[in-house]
């Protein structure tokens, strides 16, 4: 009998589309601590990954980052899981996926109780085995590590259970690369031009993300990369 296939899903750029509201929310912050906002293009950049790693790549001090992150988690989460649009589709595809019989899960760079209210806000938690999300109390920042975390939680080891993670951005594909889970790389999200050249396969839209799913190529450890 086939093991049960386990898909680990990034949230923005893959789920939803929050962009707009992240980029809002976040100019604000940068302002209140008395740092010049970058143009919406240079903060496009930062969604996605962890702003504690993000923001001093900006030229912030490790005081404003600080003091950034709690004022935009001030505003942003209280709106973020009753305003963030869910791509189109994106509902249908994850039923399909449950009726195929495979366990999903979010692995997203999002504090972990944010991720659960938005899922449920969006109406997307009941499709999901598991809300996985980032931990600051516990030190669990970043993309590697929120997998490691999910991987540990569903009990499944890699090498020899089949497991792929979706996702819109490098760090997706370095952090499930960093556990030995190949990622299927997707172009409605945030990623600029050749970002997604890691990944195991690239797809542009959700019907080539179910085919490749639903088919055996990606799941195979001897695929070899895409290089689109």
């Amino acid at each position: 009998m086939r093991s049960v296939r386990t898909v680990l899903l990034d949230v923005d750029g893959t789920l939803v589309d929050s962009a707009a509201t992240i980029v809002e929310h976040l100019a604000a912050a940068i302002a209140e601590v008395g740092f010049p906002v970058p143009d919406a293009a240079r903060l496009l950049k930062l969604v996605g990954p962890p702003f504690e790693t993000a923001l001093p790549e900006l030229g912030l001090t490790q005081e404003q980052t600080a003091a950034a992150i709690v004022a935009y988690r001030a505003s942003y989460d209280a709106v973020a899981a009753t305003i963030t649009p869910v791509y189109p589709g994106i509902p249908a595809l994850l039923e399909r996926l449950r009726e195929d019989g495979m366990r999903l899960a979010t692995a997203t760079s999002k504090p972990e109780e944010l991720a659960r209210k938005i899922v449920a806000g969006t109406g997307l938690g009941s499709y999901l085995d598991l809300v996985g999300g980032a931990d600051h109390v516990s030190g669990r920042v970043g993309k590697a590590a929120v997998v490691g975390s999910v991987l540990e939680r569903l009990g499944l080891d890699p090498a020899i259970d089949p497991v792929v993670l979706v996702g819109d951005r490098i760090h997706d594909v370095e952090g499930a690369a960093a556990h030995g889970v190949p990622t299927i790389g997707v172009t409605w999200g945030y990623a600029e031009p050749g970002e997604l050249a890691g990944a195991r396969l690239i797809v542009s839209d959700l019907d080539e993300l179910a085919d490749a799913l639903r088919g055996d190529a990606v799941w195979s450890t001897t695929m070899p990369r895409d290089a689109a």
